[in-house]
């Protein structure tokens, strides 16, 4: 049992991967945390944590067409380091702000902007190159540790990056520049693994392959685009600022803690995936745990207690990854190697809108309507979401099992 909840760490590559990921998602997790505190305490204005997630989404979809097939075409190690080297130049560069005391919001968002075009190369060859680094047969397991990598980072980081914005914000964007510099630098060596490479000239049917393969893939398309809504409709990661400033009173060291509660809820969920398999009622499951995520984000709303948000948070993430593994598997399992990034480029508009475009959804509803009502209304949305889905996709309620092929054009 020991031996097969560790498959995925067997593979010298993957470890590297898997390392560098972390490190990169850390340091997301300070800078996150550690810019929207900042910009609001300088604000007061929750608009502005709705911009922030706005101008990093907006790249991932003005260049769908253009991430997944460069991570296709010229490797997805290549783009995958390059990617978060960009990311850690504008790291240093918020950095630079903060030490000449110039942080301000439009600022901030133009090197965000240009985050957020790094994060839109990252987001295919990263989720992509998972399947080039471990046998198929442990690529399950890895996908469990994946989740669990980036939900580590979503507990530690928050905390950490509060922690650090509490003695400076000079402080905070310091370690994330490193974090971001060591995993770029951990990329490079990985070894070059095998990956089947689209051949030939570049077409229109080449380019839109993505969106035709998921299209056509009802298990797929449904998957997916449940949890954009569900999460576009019922995030509230935006608007903890405003919780923890001006409702629970916890200040940057509670908003950490905000930030970390859903990471430790799915870390708990990752743990009994690993040790206990979905190997049955996958789509019942998943429409449960939607409808769960949105009911656990309206008690999170109407909290006036950290001792009632913390738990409704880790309630949250706890369900959320089930989702997350449920669709994350499929994915990457039905979809030919060869297409693999352009599928995940189509993947990662669809969660970028459920995250950063969520995010603007949530600052400008609080900006009209208040914190609370932003955060209650997304709940009830997202309970809505996963019955109608439930009805408009029957595919993925008949779905039993996780134990698919990967399948070849």
């Amino acid at each position: 049992m020991s031996q097969k909840r560790f498959a995925a760490f067997q593979h010298n590559s993957y470890v590297r991967y898997f390392i560098a990921r972390f490190l990169t998602t850390f340091a997301v997790q300070i800078l996150s945390v550690s810019v929207g505190w900042q910009i609001y305490d300088l604000t007061k204005e929750p608009i502005w944590l709705g911009w922030i997630g706005l101008v990093q989404f907006l790249p991932a979809l003005l260049l769908v067409f253009v991430t997944g097939l460069s991570a296709d075409k010229y490797g997805r190690r290549l783009i995958m380091g390059i990617s978060y080297a960009v990311e850690a130049l504008c790291a240093v560069a918020i950095l630079a702000l903060a030490m000449f005391n110039q942080i301000s919001p439009i600022p901030v968002l133009i090197i965000l902007t240009i985050f957020g075009i790094g994060r839109a190369f990252a987001s295919p060859a990263v989720s992509a190159l998972a399947v080039n680094v471990v046998p198929k047969e442990d690529f399950a397991n890895a996908v469990a540790w994946n989740s669990s990598s980036w939900q580590s980072a979503t507990i530690v980081g928050p905390v950490i990056g509060g922690l650090l914005y509490g003695i400076s914000a000079e402080t905070a964007y310091s370690a994330a520049s490193l974090f971001l510099i060591a995993s770029t630098l951990l990329v490079f060596t990985i070894p070059k693994p095998k990956q089947r490479k689209s051949i030939g000239a570049t077409s229109f049917a080449t380019v839109v392959g993505g969106f035709t393969f998921i299209w056509k893939e009802k298990v797929i398309l449904g998957a997916i685009s449940l949890d954009l809504f569900a999460v576009l409709l019922g995030g509230a990661v935006a608007l903890l600022p405003v919780y923890a400033s001006d409702i629970l009173q916890l200040g940057p060291a509670g908003l950490g803690l905000l930030r970390a509660a859903p990471g430790i809820g799915a870390l708990i969920m990752v743990g009994i995936i690993t040790s206990f398999h979905i190997r049955s009622h996958v789509g019942l499951i998943l429409f449960a745990c939607v409808a769960l995520f949105g009911a656990s984000t309206i008690v999170f709303g109407f909290s006036t207690s950290a001792w009632v948000a913390i738990p409704a948070l880790m309630f949250i993430g706890a369900f959320d990854m089930v989702s997350v593994y449920i669709r994350e598997t499929l994915l990457q399992l039905w979809t030919p190697d060869e297409m693999r990034s352009r599928v995940n480029a189509v993947n990662s508009i669809f969660l970028g809108a459920s995250n950063e475009l969520g995010e603007f959804r949530a600052g400008t509803m609080a900006h009209a309507f208040g914190a609370v009502s932003a955060v209650v209304i997304g709940g009830f949305a997202t309970i809505g979401v996963a019955a109608s889905w439930a009805l408009l996709f029957p595919a993925i309620r008949k779905t039993q099992n996780l134990d698919v092929e990967e399948k070849s054009l």
